[in-house]
C-alpha cells in the first residue's frame, strides 16, 4: 500500500465539522507564489496548479526513472493546499478575489532533498513542455492553529470562519495572523468534478492564547 498523508495524519487532513485546536509541525512543500483572482480562466493561479502537479507527479514517479531518491517509498500525492492573504487585512475578504495574494502548495515527503527537487523541476519542464521555474521548495511550520472542515462553496466560507472565531472566543484564544502565519485551505475535493455545495475544504487559522 502506498503511504497516504491524509490517512497517516488524519488530525491535520480530516478534521470534523466542528473547530479543533492542533499543533502543526514543520513540513516541506512544493510552492508557487502569485497574485490575483483564482477563478480567472487560464490565469496565474490555474497555471500555478499545473506546475505544482507536474513537479509533484514527477517526484512520485521518480522510482521508474534513472533518478533514484534515497529513502524513497511509494506514496499518494497529497491534496492541493493554499495560503491566502490580502494587504492590510487580517484573514481574507472573499468579496475581493482580485486582491488575493497566494502561495499554492502540495506537501512533499521528507526524503525529497533540494537536489531531488531541482531534478524534478528540470524533468517536468522538459517532459510536460511547461515552464516549472516558478516552483520552490519551502518549509512551513504553522504551530498552534484552529481548523475545521467546511462543506460547501468557497464563497460560503465566511460563515464557517465565524464559527471558528466564536470557538476561539469561548476558549481563550485569538487569531494570530502575520506575514508568515496565514489563512490556510486544504482542498479535499476536485472542484472540476464536485458540485459546489459538496466541496470539502479544511480551513486552518493561526492562533495564540488571548
Amino acid at each position: 500500500m502506498a503511504f497516504d498523508f491524509k490517512k497517516e495524519y488524519k488530525e491535520f487532513y480530516m478534521p470534523k465539522n466542528k473547530p479543533s485546536i492542533v499543533n502543526v509541525p514543520a513540513a516541506n512543500y512544493i510552492a508557487v507564489r502569485g497574485r490575483g483572482d483564482p477563478n480567472e480562466e487560464g490565469g496565474a493561479y490555474q497555471q500555478a496548479i499545473s506546475v505544482l502537479y507536474a513537479v509533484a507527479y514527477t517526484l512520485k514517479m521518480s522510482y521508474k526513472t534513472d533518478h533514484k531518491i534515497e529513502g524513497f517509498f511509494e506514496y499518494v500525492v497529497p491534496p492541493l493546499e493554499g495560503l491566502w492573504w490580502q494587504e492590510g487585512i487580517a484573514g481574507v475578504d472573499y468579496s475581493d478575489k482580485a486582491g488575493f495574494n497566494w502561495v499554492s502548495v502540495i506537501r512533499l515527503p521528507d526524503f525529497v532533498t533540494k537536489k531531488d527537487f531541482e531534478w524534478a523541476v528540470e524533468t517536468a519542464t522538459k517532459k510536460k513542455k511547461l515552464d516549472c521555474s516558478k516552483a520552490e521548495l519551502i518549509t512551513v511550520e504553522e504551530g498552534l492553529c484552529v481548523q475545521i472542515l467546511h462543506t460547501g462553496s468557497y464563497d460560503d466560507e465566511p460563515a464557517t470562519v465565524a464559527v471558528m472565531d466564536e470557538y476561539l472566543k469561548k476558549n481563550g484564544y485569538v487569531n494570530d495572523f502575520s506575514d508568515t502565519r496565514l489563512h490556510h485551505e486544504i482542498y479535499l475535493s476536485d472542484p472540476r468534478k464536485t458540485a459546489p455545495e459538496k466541496l470539502k475544504t479544511v480551513i486552518r487559522h493561526p492562533i495564540k492564547r488571548a
